[in-house]
């Protein structure tokens, strides 16, 4: 009985939150889930333990998961390592970038695009990490780096992620915390993703079909599988 009302409990806490392991990160994001893991959790080398780089959402409810605004900051840290810039640097402009905006989540939050540059030339005068020159300096690199891409769909509430529209061409999918847990799902009627997928693998690629079948537009159908191949970050 206990069992039952933890569980309860659980996903009474969950409610706008998001759940997502990290292959499931992996599958939304483009990112490996190595990296995901190693970016939130921490890794070992040579004896010693590496803290993730901020503590995830669900730290002490759910073990080696992600919540939703883990999912959209791992697109930045993404974006930072791509660039070249190490972990040490990027967990210290995470530290900064909270305190200066009194945001759990800085990256994703609107602030950065404007105030990033400066937290970087924080980092950068602190620890001389000559990985950041570029996004100290150069205003150019910065944005590049920064890319509307990384905002584009995220819909805001009081400067915090709310909800993110992951297709750049239209809004039919959704992910949203306050929704199926945050998993992708067809913004209109709530219909997942994952089941309209694998509906459509079952109807041998129908697309028609499977419309008629869960009573949603061909074009909610095409959004889902467009979402489920795309492997973008």
């Amino acid at each position: 009985m206990g069992s039952h009302h933890d569980i309860n409990d659980l996903e009474a806490s969950l409610l706008g939150v998001g759940l997502y392991t990290p292959a499931e990160a992996a599958a939304y994001t483009g990112i490996p889930s190595p990296q995901i893991r190693r970016w939130l959790f921490g890794y070992s080398s040579g004896g010693k333990h590496y803290p993730g780089i901020w503590s995830p959402q669900l730290e002490g409810k759910v073990d080696q998961a992600l919540g939703f605004h883990d999912l959209l900051e791992i697109r930045f840290v993404h974006a930072f390592r791509r660039h070249g810039v190490s972990l040490q640097a990027i967990r210290l402009a995470s530290m900064h970038a909270r305190e200066m905006f009194n945001q759990a989540y800085p990256f994703t939050c609107k602030r950065f695009q404007t105030d990033g540059k400066a937290i970087f030339a924080i980092v950068l005068e602190e620890t001389g990490d000559e990985s950041l020159l570029d996004l100290a300096k150069k205003q150019y690199a910065f944005k590049q780096v920064i890319s509307s891409s990384l905002y584009r769909g995220i819909e805001y509430a009081n400067n915090e992620a709310q909800r993110w529209f992951p297709l750049s061409r239209n809004r039919k999918v959704v992910l949203d915390p306050a929704r199926n847990f945050g998993k992708p799902v067809l913004t209109e009627t709530g219909m997942t993703v994952e089941a309209i997928v694998s509906a459509w693998h079952a109807e041998e690629k129908n697309t028609k079909r499977v419309a008629a079948l869960y009573e949603v537009s061909v074009a909610d159908v095409e959004a889902a599988i467009q979402f489920d191949q795309r492997s973008v970050v």
